[in-house]
């Protein structure tokens, strides 16, 4: 039976190890009340894994076409955005540093609750780090399925407002720097339970690509 037991424990260990390994590269950190030097490492821009391949006339029209877009977003209120915005928003994400929060909002309302103040501190004080000075960050607000579509919507927008209001009064953090963005529940981080509390979150996105 020891035999056995030995084998077993093998065969979940390394079960660990190979769904660890799956995970996509690019996904967001999720991390429950992170540190700010967390959030900082988070948010950081990667260095390249090598500085001899060169740049191709590609990639470099397509870094030009992004950091203009990064620029139209600046001072812009989050319902001003199309919806074709909030998906090209996302879709450069993808390949950006970024991290989800899950910042605590009073029931059904926008109002940051008492218990997420010292994971938006944290936030504040990441986000004012030398190291990530000039940077935009994008604050996108995410719901879980409860409730309508336009319900959501309208709540997701007004809870990453009020986290871009809480770090510029408190941080003194130029607005230009937050972009919000609100998705509803359209981009479930638990699709396998549309209603779990890691869905209401807010995801903050390092807009730099260096």
């Amino acid at each position: 039976m020891s035999g056995y037991l030995a084998k077993l424990k093998s065969n979940i260990a390394c079960s660990v190890v190979a769904a660890a390994l799956v995970l996509p590269a690019g996904a967001a950190t999720a991390q429950h009340n992170p540190s700010s030097q967390q959030i900082i490492e988070a948010l950081k821009p990667k260095q390249p894994l090598t500085r001899s391949l060169s740049v191709s006339p590609a990639e470099q029209a397509k870094k030009v076409e992004t950091d203009k877009f990064v620029d139209t977003l600046r001072n812009r209120p989050t319902r001003s955005l199309s919806i074709d915005e909030r998906q090209q928003i996302a879709t450069v994400a993808q390949e950006r540093p970024r991290i989800d929060l899950e910042i605590k909002f009073d029931y059904n309302s926008a109002n940051i609750a008492k218990a997420a103040l010292a994971d938006m501190d944290n936030l504040g004080k990441a986000l004012t780090d030398s190291s990530l000075k000039s940077a935009t960050f994008v604050l996108a607000g995410h719901t879980d399925a409860v409730g309508s579509e336009q319900y959501n919507q309208d709540l997701s927008d007004r809870r990453a407002d009020s986290v871009k209001r809480y770090l510029t009064e408190k941080f003194s953090l130029a607005p230009d720097r937050l972009v919000t963005a609100g998705y509803g529940k359209t981009r479930l981080k638990n699709k396998d339970n549309p209603k779990a509390p890691e869905n209401r979150r807010v995801e903050v996105v390092n807009m730099a690509d260096k």
